[in-house]
């Protein structure tokens, strides 16, 4: 099967000197990279992990909070540096043009490359973004600005040549490709071979759901319906859930009932507070989410998830 591997690059929150780095998630794809948040540090964070800016063609932000968006700067300055030429998409609220446009105008005068900004409304669950591989959808969120997480989805693809058949046929090569796009085979006398004998069905498409700051959304969980991978928030421990309510955040086991309701395969929590400043915390965390959800596990930079 092709790549589809979830990189993370950081997953704490605000406070940028903690344990953990600002937020930031790389998918790889297909040689393709897709980037939701960048926090300070990112570039530095993608070089660490071999990732290659080049490799790089859009950029998701869920909301203009620093610790969400302050990598920007530097990301798209050193892009230019390089000698960068293709474009590069940002997809974001459309509060965060200002931003972009202040970057662009002060650090990024004599940019090689065009950067494209394209607003997202917050407010509902659409399609943002497509191509030949892959469908990204817009999750709304309820944050203290607005705020939405992003649903990564790969399309179906061509089923597989079952080649013991189509040797057996004596099927020429020229006619392959318009046998896996689901055409069937004509004998020469005449015989039709379906399509369905000729080939066997694609491999399973992945799919995979950031939800960055958020308070609990119960009605997330029809969209996210058996997510291959889910990244929720998981902010705080359920003693702080006054706290997490008072600043539009989640506990992790808000993100384990999330995760169980939406039937995913897998939860990943992450955007851990500054007071989770110790492993113990941290595996506190990761207990009460697996009381909810046992197929849990906790974000760490340089965490590479394979899909």
């Amino acid at each position: 099967m092709e790549e589809f591997k979830v990189h993370i690059l950081g997953c704490g929150s605000a406070n940028p000197l903690g344990r953990h780095l600002p937020a930031s998630q790389v998918l790889g794809m297909r040689g393709k990279l897709f980037m939701v948040d960048c926090g300070e540090g990112t570039q530095t964070r993608l070089a660490r992990q071999g990732l290659h800016m080049n490799r790089l063609g859009h950029i998701f932000i869920s909301h203009v909070h620093g610790d969400h968006c302050f990598g920007l700067p530097g990301l798209v300055s050193t892009m230019g540096l390089l000698g960068r030429s293709a474009q590069l998409h940002i997809h974001g609220p459309r509060e965060l043009q200002p931003f972009l446009d202040a970057t662009l105008s002060v650090f990024c005068q004599q940019l090689t490359f065009p950067v494209l900004f394209h607003a997202v409304d917050t407010t509902v669950h659409t399609l943002v973004y497509e191509d030949r591989s892959l469908q990204v959808y817009s999750l709304p969120l309820n944050h203290r600005v607005p705020t939405c997480g992003y649903l990564f989805r790969e399309r179906e693809g061509q089923r597989h040549i079952n080649r013991s058949v189509t040797d057996a046929y004596d099927i020429p090569l020229f006619a392959l490709n318009s046998i896996k796009a689901g055409a069937d085979w004509t004998l020469p006398d005449g015989t039709l071979v379906p399509n369905e004998r000729l080939t066997t069905p694609p491999s399973p498409t992945r799919s995979w759901a950031y939800v960055s700051d958020t308070r609990v959304k119960d009605d997330l969980a029809p969209l996210l319906q058996g997510v291959d991978l889910l990244y929720h928030e998981a902010t705080f421990l359920q003693a702080d859930l006054f706290r997490a309510k008072q600043t539009y955040h989640s506990t992790a086991s808000e993100a384990g009932r999330i995760a169980r309701m939406a039937h995913a395969r897998r939860l990943c929590i992450g955007h851990f507070s500054a007071r989770i400043n110790t492993p113990q915390l941290e595996h506190l965390l990761l207990s009460e989410a697996q009381a909810e959800f046992p197929h849990t596990l906790l974000a760490d930079e340089g965490l590479t998830l394979s899909l």
